[in-house]
């Protein structure tokens, strides 16, 4: 059947997994539904200390069996040290047709490709998976489909009750005995819990891992006493040295820099950049030199930001330390000066279900003026995709991309015009993640396109000193220099599936034809 987006989703694909083709971003604004909900045990009143001696033990006593749906966060990115932990463990004991429901995973999790191999783990329902466990999936290795969502629509699906979560797991750098946990005071800060909030609201168990135990009451408590079940103190559940990797990574490239210069002028000549405008940007290294270039005009024409939302790195910290914004809404801290910032008593933690839910009664993303993105491949329509690499392996996370390009005024897309040889701009996308109804502005080294949809920013656009060209041209550009590639070889196999926000079937992911992965 063919979505909103031109993709064919095999009937099979509908009936497996009882699911709706894509039909458009708004499609279902307005939808009502009743809630899930957990099943809740009250604690028994002993000794008010929630601790158990090891992780075995709370698997054991949260009735760990066959076939359970067990969950994680990813505060620590590619530093944590929980996701295996607790699968090493469950690998021992000899369960196995796991579900690993994850806000995200990555190369920190290679371990897990054994227990996709041996039986342990047989679905994946994450954001995104990088590393051997995209590896696994392209191969066609795991037994179930892969499911990715975005960050709001991994909370909608577990609030709706779609997902059923039998045990989260959450690692918590600070927790007290009866299960309060921060993201901030121990040895192994990450900041915040936002994607952990709705796992302990919904999950039926909830395990607490802590390095650093400290007194009751560990307040203002980021997950509540009142969700966890147990407490399992460890020597280390992450390293956050390595929160700031790979994307996450300042960029000192260039090219990087000029296009962060072309989207800051985009910006700061449309009528949404005002005294109290709110603003987001992606994690890649161009969008975060966005928010520096931005913030000397802001300086210059003393324009204060109102909110600035998202995952956030030093760039959107400097601004609330040196007094341009009013407030940052904090999901994920991308580096340690974002963790810090955390003390901030204007940085407030929000929950996923705040940031981005597509399904409650008001997510900040709807109120989001400016959102900074980038993007693995863009085609000639605005499609994007952050997921799948030019090589059709799975590599990368739809995270908040499609949450706040639907939700944002002024949606920007940043991205090379060729990355590594390869096309950026295309004609169709190898798979779509972001559809190009929600893609206002694309920005390459090599000029700016601007959505058709978009007439209104077309009319600004003639004040304002850019390189534009249209999506084909910008294609053609880049067939010029480095020739049209083939098209990647995929088996007829469905291997995973990219959901849109609001549970429908925007693409599908299918295994890779003669697929050779270079060791690293």
């Amino acid at each position: 059947m063919i979505n909103a987006v031109g993709r064919d989703i095999p009937e099979e694909i509908l009936r497996e997994t009882g699911k709706q083709p894509f039909m458009g971003v708004h499609h279902f604004d307005g939808h009502e539904y009743k809630k899930g909900s957990p099943t809740t045990k009250a604690v028994a009143n002993s000794n008010g200390s929630k601790i158990v001696d090891s992780i075995r033990e709370s698997l054991i006593k949260c009735g760990i069996k066959d076939g359970m749906v067990l969950s994680f966060h990813h505060h620590f990115r590619e530093g944590d040290y929980v996701v295996n932990m607790v699968m090493e463990e469950v690998h021992n004991l000899g369960i196995k047709d796991i579900t690993v429901c994850a806000s995200s995973l990555g190369k920190a999790h290679d371990k897990l490709w054994d227990y996709i191999e041996d039986g342990t783990i047989t679905e994946i329902q994450s954001s995104g998976v990088r590393g051997k466990i995209g590896k696994a999936i392209s191969e066609g290795k795991l037994e179930k489909l892969a499911i990715m969502r975005s960050h709001g629509g991994r909370v909608r699906a577990i609030e709706s009750g779609e997902v059923k979560i039998d045990i989260a797991f959450i690692g918590a750098p600070t927790c007290d005995d009866y299960g309060n946990c921060r993201g901030t005071g121990g040895k192994s800060d990450c900041g915040v819990l936002s994607y952990a909030v709705v796992d302990s609201e919904y999950a039926d168990k909830v395990v607490a891992i802590t390095d650093c135990l400290v007194p009751f009451p560990n307040y203002p408590a980021q997950i509540s006493m009142t969700k966890v079940d147990y407490v399992v103190v460890v020597d280390e559940i992450g390293n956050p040295a390595k929160i700031a990797t790979g994307a996450a990574k300042p960029t000192t490239d260039l090219r990087k820099l000029m296009m962060a210069d072309y989207c800051t002028e985009f910006v700061v000549n449309t009528p949404y950049f005002k005294d109290g405008f709110s603003y987001q940007t992606g994690v890649g290294g161009a969008s975060i030199a966005s928010t520096i270039s931005l913030s000397k005009i802001m300086e210059e024409r003393n324009i204060r930001m109102g909110f600035g939302v998202g995952g956030l790195t030093k760039p959107m910290a400097d601004l609330l330390a040196n007094g341009q914004v009013d407030a940052l809404l904090d999901t994920q801290d991308f580096d340690l000066d974002a963790v810090k910032s955390v003390s901030n008593p204007k940085h407030y933690p929000i929950s996923a279900s705040e940031y981005a839910n597509p399904f409650n009664k008001g997510a900040v993303v709807n109120k989001l003026d400016f959102v900074i993105l980038a993007a693995l491949e863009v085609d000639v329509n605005f499609n994007c995709n952050v997921v799948v690499g030019s090589d059709g392996v799975v590599t990368g996370a739809q995270g908040g991309h499609p949450d706040t390009a639907a939700g944002a005024k002024c949606t920007i897309v940043i991205t090379p015009l060729i990355q590594g040889r390869i096309p950026a701009v295309c004609t169709d996308v190898t798979t779509v993640t972001t559809p190009g109804e929600s893609i206002d502005v694309v920005v390459t080294d090599y000029g700016v396109a601007i959505n058709p949809r978009r007439q209104d920013l077309m009319e600004y656009a003639k004040n304002m000193n850019l390189p534009f060209k249209t999506m084909e041209e910008l294609r053609d550009i880049a067939y010029s220099i480095v020739g049209e590639p083939e098209p990647v070889q995929f088996e007829d196999k469905v291997v995973g599936i990219i959901e849109g926000r609001d549970g429908t079937i925007v693409d599908v992911v299918r295994k890779i034809k003669k697929f050779q992965f270079a060791e690293e």
